[in-house]
């Protein structure tokens, strides 16, 4: 099957853009990704390919969605500790225990599934279950199993971790 696509792009580009506008609410960032969807089908072609741009223009934003809500994140754990440390400077001992603390709280949270991380990680950044469901593309009623479930798996690990650290300074 042979693609017109100078047709298709001119065709499907301007709805495409009006879609992910829709999701990224961003005018540059929605032509950066319909770009970047069409690059995409030209190095690979597919055999739908007004279709598979949609699909893959979609993902393309959620990935973005999801990079932006990581780098929200850590710019509000930067800004947390910078307020917190020019307030009360913590004691050496206290600073320890809270290194302690966060260590052992990236190493839990490193050994959980990828979902478990993820849904704890979206509740976290203040996404309800609705949003965490599309996000993920789980049903909305399963979400809060899950998050209880992966709260029940990221307190066990940390629980691990603590014990682990004990013997290891006993011998």
């Amino acid at each position: 099957m042979s693609i017109d696509w100078s047709e298709l792009y001119r065709t499907t580009f301007p709805e495409l853009v009006r879609f992910l506008h829709r999701k990224v609410w961003d005018p540059d960032q929605a032509r950066d990704l319909a770009q970047e969807a069409f690059v995409r089908a030209l190095r690979d072609p597919p055999e739908r390919p007004r279709a598979w741009l949609f699909r893959v223009a979609a993902n393309l934003a959620r990935d973005e969605a999801r990079t932006a809500l990581r780098r929200k994140r850590h710019l509000t754990l930067l800004v947390t500790e910078a307020h917190v440390t020019r307030e009360v400077a913590p004691t050496p001992s206290e600073e320890m225990d809270r290194a302690r603390h966060r260590e052992r709280l990236r190493t839990a949270l490193a050994s959980l599934s990828e979902r478990d991380r993820e849904v704890l990680l979206l509740k976290e950044a203040g996404l309800s279950y609705t949003e965490i469901a599309e996000e993920t593309g789980l049903a909305a009623g399963a979400v809060g199993t899950t998050l209880a479930r992966a709260r029940r798996r990221l307190k066990d690990a940390y629980e691990a971790g603590h014990e682990e650290e004990n013997d290891a300074a006993r011998g």
